[in-house]
């Protein structure tokens, strides 16, 4: 463990030392985020599942800097060019660009035009003229003119020199900082069309002449210029005031006025235009891309958490259906685990006479397995099929509840689903899902890849290494954070639980199926491979509600069971009442049962889990009802007020379900009375709203939307500095969507309809097949 990492990390995160420390050495000895961050915290001082993360991916990020420095310094030692001098700068550099400066004057390189220049014997030259001592340059070059190497005149010989010079410049380390930090502090990103593609690329046209700074370009800005080059429609570049690159390169290299200073100011301005800008640009452009990669990620990895956390109805038994015009509508029946009872097919849509025989088989199934609630798709023939259910008086006392069914076909088609239901047509899969769904989102999300839930933003342009770590860890902490039924819980909600894994995760599910279900969480040590380690990190968040010990069924870790076991004979009880009574935990003084192994907040969280233990973290499942008679675009007028659903949080603003099959946007200038920097701080994904609705564009299938008292009115004084209503607490982002671009001028908006298109528009999909 490199202390100098640990002292870096504590420095760049504003944490002490010894927290960095104790979990680097948790992280080294295998535990996970979610184990460090619940049951380790005295040894990291309470730091949360964030600031263990960030440990983590710095002490990452700093070896594959170091692994990158062992490299260079191989390469320079087997070429023959490394010094002690060069030994300690490359040993010293804290950043990959400071360290591919360094090595970049000795990296192998190509052919170039100064390796040419050296080759001809003109380097001597070359340094003459650069030390700038008032020579004359083309006295000095005269001896240097050889025709049979290619060097016939004297303009000859000072070109080559000058490309010698401008190399030097170009892999100057001290100059390349100061460039690259006027680039980031300075530099304009511009974007101009294609000639010849200004109709063919129309989705772009905001960025047809547009320029913006570099430093503050928000993501999805960038986002879409990249799109749009890469697409071909678009010219992209990145420059800083070339006056001012100039004047820093002169007074770095420009010694004098003479002759040979002259030559060098011209090895220079040949450096900036052939070298340095160009160079400088392309890395400049990857710091923004990656930039911009960073927050998309971010915002992507806030919708799923909001998404997978989402109101679990609980336990019940479900109908589910996948609404269908022609094709039907597929129905099952589900009991309270989720457990495949009966499926069917009705027809509500095609004939007055198949409409009621679909209402009598609707009532007839819920009666014969008691359904206690009715989840129905919002895709194709969503609000139709739910204003047909609610229209059966005998089924009035039940829950109807539209559930976005975004990925559902993703389900229907993928091995899991497969496994599960081999005999089963694709549609009968999505209806269980849907059902699912709404019984508990969180458990049947996990079974698809959160790239096909339609909440991300340009998730198929990000670094997808980097998309899957950030997505990986926020499923886990999700379902970590809520607990695991282990009796119940699939292979795929197994698998992202603390310490198992696929494999141990299906080890799990065998054993169960061998000796059905497990009685205790000390059982699960005779699960295969499941050795000690695994149980210490899994444990705690296994629960198991009907086993003898009641601590089964909470947060509390076995480790600690002998704690509270101690606890409750202290009260003259046993550890059942100890849970129930709430004056005996009052009775309990947690100071006396502090320890070199226990601290107050462990002592503390045990407590907690006692008064309500296996506690669901998430908040009361309260039904969305849409508005009655608005189920298509072509209902909505402007100046309409409807309930709505979060189904997307972007840089630029918020998607919102009105129930009309087509989110409509809310731009982050009509978010609130004040000014929103970004809209995750005021929405979230899940999040009933309340929307007027400003426009339609039935021609492009748009709705804009507004959260406003008065939509369209630019904020008062009052109303800018009177505070919102907070959604949750929220880190401030850098990036900022302007108020340029207005719901239906903004080309992200455009390319953000067609890259979820199979997503978010998704909905139905399975319907859509069927009915085309």
């Amino acid at each position: 463990m490199n202390p100098i990492h640990i002292a870096k990390i504590a420095q760049e995160l504003n944490l002490s030392d010894h927290q960095v420390h104790a979990t680097a050495e948790l992280l080294e000895a295998d535990a996970t985020v979610p184990f460090i961050a619940r049951y380790r915290k005295e040894a990291t001082d309470s730091l949360d599942e964030v600031a263990v993360t960030a440990i983590r991916d710095r002490l990452n990020a700093l070896s594959e800097l170091d692994s990158r420095r062992e490299s260079v310094l191989k390469s320079l030692e087997q070429n023959g060019h490394l010094t002690d001098e060069l030994n300690a700068r490359v040993l010293a550099a804290d950043t990959s660009a400071e360290l591919e400066d360094i090595y970049l004057p000795y990296r192998p390189k190509r052919r170039t035009r100064a390796i040419i220049a050296r080759e001809k014997g003109l380097e001597p030259l070359a340094m003459t003229i650069w030390s700038q001592t008032g020579i004359d340059p083309a006295a000095e070059a005269m001896p240097f003119v050889n025709p049979e190497i290619g060097v016939e005149t004297v303009e000859d010989a000072l070109a080559g020199a000058r490309d010698i010079l401008a190399e030097i410049v170009n892999e100057h380390a001290e100059a390349r900082s100061r460039i690259r930090a006027l680039f980031m502090e300075k530099g304009i990103i511009y974007s101009t069309v294609v000639a010849g593609k200004e109709t063919e690329g129309a989705k772009y046209r905001d960025y047809f002449d547009w320029k913006e700074s570099i430093a503050t370009v928000p993501s999805h800005r960038v986002l879409a210029m990249r799109r749009g080059e890469r697409e071909d429609f678009l010219n992209v570049s990145i420059t800083p005031p070339e006056e001012e690159a100039l004047r820093i390169l002169q007074q770095q290299f420009v010694a004098g006025d003479g002759d040979d200073s002259r030559q060098v100011m011209a090895a220079v301005q040949d450096a900036w235009k052939r070298l340095l800008s160009r160079s400088m640009e392309t890395e400049i452009r990857l710091w923004a891309r990656e930039n911009a990669d960073i927050e998309a990620i971010r915002i992507f990895s806030e919708n799923l958490k909001n998404l997978l956390l989402s109101p679990p109805l609980g336990a019940k038994r479900v109908m589910g259906i996948d609404p269908g015009f022609r094709t039907g509508c597929k129905v099952v029946c589900l009991d309270p685990q989720g457990q495949l009872l009966h499926h069917d097919t009705i027809y509500p849509h095609t004939s007055d006479h198949q409409a009621e025989g679909a209402r009598k088989k609707l009532v007839q199934l819920c009666q014969d397995y008691g359904i206690e609630a009715i989840a129905i798709g919002n895709g194709t023939a969503g609000r139709e099929t739910e204003a047909f259910v609610r229209s059966i008086d005998s089924l009035a006392g039940l829950q109807v509840i539209m559930v976005n069914e975004s990925g559902a076909s993703i389900y229907s088609a993928s091995d899991v689903a497969r496994d599960e239901f081999p005999d089963l047509d694709l549609t009968v899969r999505g209806s269980v899902s849907i059902g699912r769904r709404l019984m508990d989102p969180l458990s049947e999300l996990v079974k698809i890849d959160p790239k096909s839930i339609g909440v991300g933003q340009y998730q198929h342009d990000v670094d997808q290494n980097l998309l899957k770590q950030a997505l990986d860890d926020v499923v886990i902490s999700c379902v970590n954070r809520v607990g695991v039924d282990v009796n119940r819980a699939s292979v795929q909600l197994l698998t992202y639980v603390s310490g198992l894994g696929p494999q141990l995760a299906r080890n799990i599910l065998s054993w169960r199926n061998e000796n059905g279900p497990f009685k205790s969480r000390e059982a699960l040590k005779k699960v295969k491979r499941l050795g000690p380690k695994a149980f210490e990190q899994a444990a705690g968040f296994l629960r198991i509600p009907d086993s003898a010990n009641p601590l089964d069924a909470s947060a509390v870790h076995p480790e600690r069971y002998a704690l509270v076991k101690t606890m409750a004979e202290d009260m003259g009880c046993g550890i059942a009442e100890l849970i129930t009574d709430p004056n005996r935990r009052k009775a309990i003084s947690i100071q006396t049962y502090v320890s070199d192994q226990v601290g107050l907040p462990t002592l503390q969280d045990i407590l907690d889990e006692l008064a309500k233990p296996g506690r669901d973290p998430r908040d009361r499942f309260e039904a969305v009802v849409f508005a009655g008679g608005i189920d298509k675009i072509g209902d909505l007028t402007p100046g309409l007020k409807l309930n709505g659903i979060v189904t997307n949080v972007t840089a630029f603003g918020a998607f919102v379900d009105i129930g009309v099959h087509q989110d409509g946007l809310v731009h982050i200038s009509e978010l609130g009375d004040r000014f929103v920097k970004h809209p995750s701080d005021v929405v979230r994904v899940g999040q009933t709203v309340h929307v007027t609705v400003m426009d339609v564009d039935l021609a492009r299938n748009r709705i804009s939307l507004s959260m406003k008292s008065v939509p369209g009115e630019r904020p008062s004084r009052e109303r800018a500095s009177a505070p919102m209503p907070e959604t949750r607490k929220q880190k401030p982002v850098k990036s900022q969507a302007s108020a340029k671009n207005r719901p239906f001028n903004n080309p992200f908006a455009d390319m953000f309809d067609r890259q979820t298109e199979g997503n978010r528009n998704q909905k139905g999909s399975d319907s859509k097949k069927r009915d085309n």
